[in-house]
């Protein structure tokens, strides 16, 4: 029987939290990671009895990104990220440990994201021969334009607190739940309606940005992953060696 990739869902006083289990590949993206994710939210999405939505995750790592070896595709990534962004409920994100690649793209989505000062991140697209396409639709709206050069081209790792600076996320503190308890309370006193039209008002440039590059970027990126050069830097990754391009 195939294991199933998220743990069971909690709710608690309207606040639903859907929690990434997938600790064989680091939470990566794959397809039964991303339909599971996109059924549930389906789900939630219109239980009236929801007023917010948490992403969590198993492990000490939030999502590796792509999975290399079972991926998603394309269209459905993107369709999960239109997904978050057209829900008509607060969805935030709960990071204790790492992100990196596809898996900031899951974060950026989210209206609003918490971590661990510890927690690191990084744009790795780079480094295996692709870019950080259909992601960028979310994270170029609440990024930091010169921040978002650096570590898209450099796919360096920086810690939680540069990561709040740069508008990555909301608020980092040494023990998260700590930061997203009265978010989270705050949210309970919200009505539906005004959760819902306000969170319309403020994805509204991440929406049309959808409307406008979906298409482009989802093709771009399947051709990046399907040349030579990208070849060699997911198999340089998979067998942990530098890849040929390296100076």
């Amino acid at each position: 029987m195939t294991r199933q990739a998220l743990a069971p869902t909690t709710h608690d006083r309207g606040i639903t939290t859907l929690t990434l289990d997938s600790p064989a590949n680091r939470n990566a993206l794959s397809a039964s990671l991303v339909g599971e994710l996109s059924r549930a939210l389906d789900r939630y999405g219109k239980d009236p009895s929801v007023r917010a939505v948490v992403l969590a995750h198993t492990g000490n790592t939030f999502s590796a990104g792509a999975d290399l070896k079972s991926p998603a595709s394309p269209y459905a990534f993107v369709a999960l990220l239109r997904q978050i962004a057209e829900l008509p409920k607060p969805v935030l994100a709960r990071v204790d440990g790492h992100a990196r690649a596809g898996g900031l793209g899951l974060l950026g989505v989210c209206d609003m994201a918490f971590a661990t000062i510890a927690s690191d991140f990084a744009f790795s697209e780079v480094r295996i021969g692709v870019a950080p396409a259909v992601i960028s639709i979310p994270l170029l709206t609440r990024l930091d334009p010169r921040a978002a050069s650096r570590y898209f081209l450099t796919g360096e790792v920086f810690a939680g607190p540069r990561a709040q600076e740069i508008g990555l996320l909301t608020e980092t503190a040494p023990d998260v739940d700590a930061v997203l308890a009265p978010v989270l309370d705050a949210l309970r006193r919200a009505s539906p309606q005004g959760l819902a039209e306000t969170k319309r008002l403020l994805t509204a440039e991440m929406r049309n940005a959808f409307d406008r590059d979906a298409e482009d970027l989802v093709q771009r990126s399947a051709a990046l992953f399907a040349s030579a050069e990208a070849r060699e830097g997911v198999t340089a990754h998979l067998e942990r060696r530098d890849p040929a391009w390296l100076l």
